[in-house]
């Protein structure tokens, strides 16, 4: 098992990734809530990994002068302390509001083996002895914030730790050595092991959890050409039931980032608590994906006749137009055409309870392709459709795939006179059914990854669509090495 595994609490921040909007002025893209459900799974992992860090803790010897009656005077010495077993029975994460996250470790137990001996004058006597640790309570507190590069950081405020009884057993039968113990090395062993679990849980914490948290995918590639930012927007926030951590959640060019120019709406988020997390996607993400290919002119599209399939009884040639622009047909004789499209703006998506649609808008200008290999332009059409989409999520990613609506088709402008679009309809259709929305589909069903720390996977998925924004419920699993 990896260090950042072992961790005492690797799992307290895992799933930190939502939040309300805050007073900064933005709306977070991205909220992800923790409910008491995932606080209490949490916890429960958290037992797992802080029993093996228990096992590892080292004890010093003990050792000293001893003067009883009856026996007199000499040396002892307890060594050799190993902790072999340790059972951590129940645990609490709770939110402190304003002040992080409180976890809370009672009726806990820890068995110590070691050795003994003791010397007077020329008489040494050697043996073992058992410890039993019982009634161990753990009281850790957790700040959280966010590093200048957007990710969560945890530190200790405080710790604390009590032992309620220790029990001794030891070879020999020596009930004044047993007294000795008691009496000499038992508050001295109470203080030593209180202080280590502590000591242990800063060092989990520095060592192992702040690691661990850096590998929040802050920016992530979702394809060549456009990534998404994941970044903090500020520190956690906590309430009485529940965690929140708002994340920017915009998606940007790779090569080139600009300001949006419009901003994340506000979401009232459901009460809703039978999930362990839940995820509130805005549109805004979306919308900004959509910017980006559209201001790349990755929207954009032309058609050529050897495009067109061969079983198509509609051509872009001049000759094939003549049924519906005779007049295409006499002035450019014998020649072929191409079609260029261009999305006027930005697509926007709608959601509504329950729906998710769109109505791109597209201007299409018909070329004749001249025999000197020129281009001349001869009509430019208007085109509308509207789409839905549907919205689907795994074990880790968010996927999409639309469903359009045949398009309507206007003329706009004409040099070649007044021509019937029906049949120009049909052929726009079929290429934009059969090549351009399958290319967009291709790229939704790849999605992109939600915000998740390593080792962390979504089961039992929900989905619901409300105004502005997805709302996806989930249950978590944390998956060692």
């Amino acid at each position: 098992m990896g260090a950042s595994a072992r961790a005492l609490p690797p799992l307290l921040l895992a799933v930190l990734l939502t939040s309300f909007p805050g007073a900064l002025g933005a709306n977070p893209g991205l909220v992800v809530r923790i409910t008491d459900k995932g606080l209490e799974y949490v916890a429960k992992e958290g037992l797992v990994v802080l029993q093996s860090e228990l096992l590892r803790i080292t004890l010093p010897d003990f050792s000293g002068d001893f003067n009883i009656k009856h026996i007199g005077r000499g040396q002892y010495e307890f060594h050799s302390l190993d902790i072999p077993s340790c059972e951590l029975l129940s645990s609490a994460l709770t939110p402190l509001p304003g002040q992080g996250l409180s976890l809370s470790i009672s009726d806990s137990f820890i068995r110590v083996q070691g050795k003994w001996k003791v010397r007077k004058s020329f008489v040494r006597l050697r043996g073992s002895f058992d410890l039993q640790v019982k009634g161990i309570t753990i009281s850790v507190n957790l700040a959280l914030g966010s590093s200048p590069s957007g990710r969560p950081t945890a530190t200790t405020s405080s710790c604390s730790s009590h032992i309620r009884d220790v029990e001794v057993d030891m070879s020999g039968n020596l009930g004044w050595l047993l007294n000795l113990f008691h009496s000499k090395i038992e508050s001295k062993f109470r203080k030593i092991l209180e202080s280590k679990i502590c000591e242990m849980v800063q060092k989990s914490v520095t060592s192992d959890l702040q690691p661990y948290l850096q590998t929040l995918p802050v920016t992530t590639e979702i394809d060549s050409f456009i990534g998404i930012d994941y970044s903090l927007m500020e520190a956690p926030r906590e309430t009485a039931q529940m965690l929140d951590v708002m994340l920017k959640a915009e998606i940007f060019n790779l090569d080139h980032r600009s300001p949006v120019s419009f901003l994340a709406p506000v979401m009232s988020l459901p009460e809703e608590y039978n999930q362990m997390v839940y995820f509130a996607i805005s549109d805004y993400v979306f919308n900004t994906a959509s910017l980006v290919y559209h201001e790349a002119g990755y929207l954009n599209f032309s058609v050529t006749d050897d495009m067109v399939p061969q079983s198509s009884t509609i051509r872009l040639t001049t000759k094939s137009f003549r049924a519906f622009i005779p007049r295409l047909a006499r002035l450019y004789p014998n020649m072929n055409l191409e079609l260029q499209g261009r999305v006027v703006s930005a697509p926007v998506l709608n959601f509504s309870p329950g729906n998710i649609s769109l109505a791109p808008q597209m201007e299409i200008e018909g070329f004749v392709l001249l025999p000197n290999s020129a281009k001349e332009s001869v009509f430019q059409l208007a085109v509308t459709t509207n789409l839905s989409a549907m919205v689907t999520f795994n074990t880790s990613r968010i996927t999409g795939f639309l469903k359009p609506e045949k398009i309507h088709v206007e003329v706009k402008e004409s040099k070649v006179g007044v021509f019937n679009v029906e049949l120009l309809e049909a052929l726009l259709n079929y290429y934009l059914l059969d090549t351009l929305y399958q290319e967009v589909n291709d790229k939704l069903a790849t999605g992109f990854p939600l915000p998740l720390l390593q080792r962390i996977w979504l089961y039992d998925p929900v989905l619901q669509i409300h105004k502005d924004f997805l709302f996806l419920g989930a249950n978590i699993q944390y998956k060692r090495d």
